[in-house]
């Protein structure tokens, strides 16, 4: 199973970005599938997630600003993230459980410069 995630970039604080992960099986196979972020020097932190019955869920430092969502014919989980922050900057990576197994795609940069 692979996860692959696209979409990061270089952006100015208050602009928008959305990341991509597209999986090589059906997004309907996972149970939960969501995005981490890590930033240097701090811990990974979970940033959204939706679960297989589109339920989503998210940190409190994004509520309001960030928004997941998925396309089950592409199999991609899409991540909306809004008025971006300097505090949002990191490399953002998709995972996905299925069953007692979580799968992780690569990560993808977003720099939110001030």
């Amino acid at each position: 199973v692979q996860l692959q995630a696209s979409g990061g970039g270089l952006v100015q604080a208050g602009e928008s970005l959305r990341l991509s992960c597209t999986t090589s099986r059906s997004i309907g196979s996972f149970k939960i599938m969501g995005w981490y972020r890590q930033a240097p020097g701090k811990l990974r932190e979970l940033v959204a997630t939706i679960t297989a019955g589109g339920f989503p869920n998210y940190a409190d430092s994004v509520k309001g600003r960030f928004s997941i969502s998925r396309d089950v014919r592409k199999n991609t989980v899409y991540l909306q993230m809004n008025n971006l922050e300097f505090e949002d900057t990191g490399v953002y990576i998709c995972y996905g459980g299925m069953g007692a197994t979580s799968y992780w795609g690569q990560g993808t940069q977003v720099t939110v410069s001030s």
